[in-house]
C-alpha cells in the first residue's frame, strides 16, 4: 500500500486507536490531519507524523459542533488538501462519572449518542462535499463489537455503537453512486485506559468479575471470549482501517468489519 499524494483526516486522532490510525497512514506516505478535543496531545501525535512523512496538521475539534467540522473541512483543504480518506475515530463511553455507576442514566444516552453517532454524521457531511466534487473517497466509522451484542451496564454505549453500523449502511448508499466507499470497523478486546474504566465497573456490577481487578477481568474476557486467546490492539485496527482506504477495497462498502480474534462470528 502506497497512500502518497493522498490526504486522511482522522477524528479522535490524538491517542489510543486514533493515534495508531495516524501513524499507520503516514507511514504509507499519506499527509494527515488530526482532529481532537485534546489540543496540546493532537500536536504531540502531529510531531510524531511529521517525523515519518513530514505532511500533517493539527486541527482542534468537537464533533458535536457543526462549525467546528465545517472549519474542519476547510482547514484540511488550506494545510494539506482536499480529503481522500475520512476516519470517523472520535467516540465516548459516556457523559462524566460513567464509570462509577451500576446504570445507564438520561445524560450517559444524550452526550454518547451526540458525540458517537450525531458527531460522526456531522463530520461525513462537513466533508462529503470535498469528496462528491471529486467522486471518489473513502470513509471508515469505528463502531465496536458492543455494537453487535449488548453490553452490561453499558446498554448506551452498545446502542450508541449500534447506530454507527446502521449509519455507515445508510451513508454507503447515499455515496455510493459517487464512487465514495463507506465501511465500519469492529474492535474486539483492546486494553487501553477506557477498558480499564469498563473492566473497574464490571468489577463492581457483574457478579461473574466481582472482586477482580480491571486487568484481570480483561484477560478473564480474553480467555472466555476470545477463540484466539490475544487481545486486539490499536495497530491491528489501524492495519484493518488501512485496508478499507486502499484500492485492495475499492468494491467493497457498507460493510462492518469484527477485528476481535473471533469473538462474535454471527
Amino acid at each position: 500500500m502506497n497512500f502518497t499524494g493522498q490526504v486522511a483526516v482522522v477524528t479522535g486522532g490524538a491517542t489510543g486507536i486514533g493515534r495508531a490510525i495516524v501513524l499507520k497512514l503516514a507511514d504509507k506516505g499519506a499527509a494527515v490531519m488530526i482532529a481532537d478535543i485534546n489540543e496540546e496531545a493532537a500536536e504531540v501525535t502531529a510531531a510524531e507524523v511529521a517525523e515519518i512523512s513530514g505532511s500533517s496538521s493539527a486541527f482542534t475539534t468537537d464533533v458535536t459542533n457543526v462549525a467546528a467540522c465545517e472549519g474542519l473541512a476547510q482547514a484540511t483543504i488550506d494545510s494539506v488538501g482536499p480529503a481522500d480518506f475520512l476516519i470517523n475515530n472520535a467516540g465516548i463511553a459516556g457523559s462524566p462519572g460513567w464509570q462509577t455507576r451500576s446504570h445507564s442514566t438520561e445524560d450517559d444516552w444524550k452526550l454518547t449518542y451526540h458525540v458517537n453517532v450525531i458527531g460522526m454524521s456531522n463530520v461525513t457531511s462537513a466533508f462529503q462535499q470535498q469528496m462528491i466534487k471529486r467522486r471518489s473517497g473513502r470513509i471508515v466509522n469505528l463502531a465496536s463489537v458492543a455494537g453487535r451484542e449488548g453490553r452490561p451496564s453499558l446498554s448506551h454505549y452498545s446502542a450508541s455503537k449500534a447506530a454507527v453500523i446502521s449509519l455507515t449502511q445508510s451513508t454507503a448508499l447515499e455515496l455510493a453512486r459517487f464512487n465514495i466507499t463507506v465501511n465500519a470497523i469492529c474492535p474486539g478486546l483492546l486494553w487501553t485506559p477506557m477498558w480499564e474504566q469498563v473492566g473497574d465497573r464490571y468489577a463492581h456490577d457483574v457478579p461473574a468479575y466481582e472482586g477482580m481487578t480491571p486487568r484481570q477481568v480483561f484477560d478473564t474476557m480474553i480467555a472466555e471470549k476470545i477463540p484466539m486467546q490475544k487481545e486486539q490492539t490499536p495497530e491491528d485496527v489501524a492495519d484493518a482501517v488501512a485496508f478499507f482506504v486502499s484500492d485492495d477495497a475499492k468494491n467493497i462498502t457498507g460493510q462492518a468489519l469484527n477485528v476481535d480474534g473471533g469473538f462474535y462470528m454471527r
